[in-house]
């Protein structure tokens, strides 16, 4: 390259440069893109639905959505159940540097094999980057605690379990697994938060009110997810949450599902779907609901994962803006 070309493209450099700086000052000074709700409930977004570098998706969720909640997953290309206690502390840096707090730990627990039954068809599972098996789950158990405890919060979401083809001779083994658990988290103060999962065996808001009635710890709450409920073919919205007692949701999950035409269904920016958002979020500001509503928007529909979640905040927002000013 002569030296003439090296001055261009170090003066290209320097004018792409000095014109993202603007830019990037600006993004950080702008006001968020959303008003602050007047809602019963907080707001957040999982940071893996944005990226996997914790301080953009913090600056995403804080700065830019000007929200005060994240729900933490994974980051840093490792689930948050084997982060080193080294790792826990540079993110909570991380999180100090944006002011947010975080909502829940959503944790892998349970969300592994159950031995000595036949997994039900289509049953897999997304781990997002934990592969412990039913042996290792008091491990996975004794982090979250660690986990919650290191970030400020009281709550660890957890499932029961990938789906069998026939469960009934095994729930009362995987109840009693539910109350040890619960249990265990009620000694340092926590709330295990079920998640009702399609590919789990509590995929919807029938079968977590079934749950629900045998697991009666009073730190033992639901993480109602609508989306999964929808995936698996209920109605969630009147339908599933109608069977659910509104005492006992602790944390809910935001996505949307669309059907082909053979009834298949996937996922879709909220808003864009067959989940009834606006009639939930209404129950929810009705029945006080005064935890954490969390988007998870799964959805890949405009290619990143940051892209699709920015707009499935739009859509949600759209809708809370009817009920909070």
């Amino acid at each position: 390259m002569d030296v003439n070309r090296r001055h261009f493209v170090a003066a290209a450099a320097a004018i792409a440069a000095n014109s993202a700086l603007p830019r990037m000052l600006r993004a950080q000074d702008s006001k968020p893109l959303y008003p602050k709700r007047n809602l019963p409930f907080h707001v957040a977004v999982i940071n893996d639905e944005i990226s996997d570098d914790l301080d953009h998706a913090c600056h995403v969720v804080a700065v830019e959505f000007g929200l005060q909640y994240i729900e933490l997953r994974s980051f840093w290309g490792k689930n948050v159940s084997v982060l080193t206690d080294e790792e826990i502390a540079r993110a909570r840096k991380v999180l100090a540097k944006y002011n947010l707090k975080v909502s829940d730990i959503a944790s892998p627990l349970f969300k592994t094999d159950f031995p000595g039954g036949k997994k039900a068809k289509g049953a897999k599972v997304d781990q997002f980057g934990n592969s412990a098996d039913y042996s290792k789950q008091n491990e996975v158990l004794e982090k979250c605690i660690h986990l919650a405890r290191s970030f400020g919060t009281t709550r660890v979401r957890g499932f029961d379990y990938v789906r069998l083809d026939d469960v009934k001779p095994f729930l009362p083994e995987i109840h009693e697994q539910l109350r040890k658990a619960a249990t265990r988290m009620a000694k340092d103060n926590l709330i295990f938060l079920l998640e009702n999962e399609h590919t789990c065996n509590t995929a919807t808001g029938a079968e977590a009110a079934r749950t629900l009635a045998a697991v009666q710890n009073e730190n033992f709450m639901l993480n109602w997810d609508p989306g999964n409920a929808a995936a698996f073919g209920e109605t969630p919205f009147p339908n599933g949450y109608d069977l659910i007692p509104k005492n006992r949701i602790g944390h809910v999950h935001c996505k949307d599902v669309v059907r082909d035409a053979s009834g298949k269904p996937s996922w879709a920016a909220v808003g864009s779907g067959i989940i009834n958002w606006r009639g939930q979020i209404a129950a929810l500001v009705n029945q006080k609901f005064s935890h954490t509503l969390s988007l998870e928007t799964h959805w890949r529909g405009v290619g990143t994962p940051e892209a699709s979640t920015r707009q499935s905040m739009a859509g949600l927002q759209e809708i809370l803006g009817e009920f909070g000013s």
